[in-house]
């Protein structure tokens, strides 16, 4: 595949993905705010509206205004913006499928980001797994996809070192 196109489809699958994360976001505003949280599958998924200002489990919610902008907004951005062009310096070296984990990861810092400038730092978070008291903290498709895209990468490490291993 010619290079002009992976970077198109790279940046067509982040621009999708971000607009997931921005559409399942809305929804949970609409239909899940300031309503009893949605149970599934025997309270194994339940989806539960809460604006989040702090990072995983809250981390940093009680932080200054301008120290939580510069730790959770502007640095994040910065790191993701490099992650951005990095992606696309090496897309005539890696596949599509080597270059989609860093779509996710990129598309799902965005999203946060985005609700945190847009909204005044709150994240809106919706989604819990878990049986009995065994449970996740809250969170949305932007941390799925940054999870997904971390787990990509190890993945792919991995696999490049036990081939080398072998050889």
């Amino acid at each position: 595949m010619k290079i002009k196109y992976r970077i198109l489809l790279f940046c067509l699958f982040c621009f999708t993905f971000i607009g997931c994360d921005r559409a399942t976001k809305n929804l949970a505003r609409i239909h899940l705010m300031d309503k009893e949280p949605l149970s599934f599958l025997h309270n194994t998924f339940r989806l539960e509206y809460v604006e989040n200002t702090g990072a995983f489990l809250s981390f940093g919610d009680d932080w200054p205004r301008a120290v939580s902008f510069w730790v959770f907004s502007a640095f994040p951005l910065v790191i993701l913006s490099a992650l951005f062009i990095y992606a696309i310096k090496k897309s005539g070296q890696l596949s599509l499928w080597r270059l989609l984990p860093f779509a996710f990861i990129f598309s799902g810092g965005i999203g946060n980001i985005i609700d945190r400038v847009a909204f005044d730092r709150h994240v809106v978070d919706f989604m819990n797994i878990g049986y009995n008291n065994v449970r996740t903290g809250i969170f949305n498709f932007a941390d799925v996809y940054v999870t997904i895209g971390v787990i990509m990468i190890f993945i792919f490490r991995t696999r490049k070192v036990e081939r080398q291993e072998i050889q």
